[in-house]
């Protein structure tokens, strides 16, 4: 993700927020190009590249 550089002065970025935005703006697109209502659990954990361990716990892909 390109982050363009801060003009002036007190220009804060925060990467999580930013990251966080990214990933809506990923579902709002899968979400606008479904065929269906709503998405499924696998089909959001698709889109924000989620994946699953043998113990259910849930891991970023990356």
């Amino acid at each position: 993700m390109y982050v363009a550089p801060a003009q002036g002065r007190g220009a804060v970025q925060d990467h999580v927020a930013l990251a966080e935005i990214e990933l809506c703006g990923d579902l709002i697109i899968a979400a606008s190009a479904a065929d269906e209502e709503r998405l499924s659990a696998d089909r959001i954990d698709e889109v924000l590249g989620v994946v699953g361990d043998v113990f259910g716990q849930a891991e970023r892909e990356g």
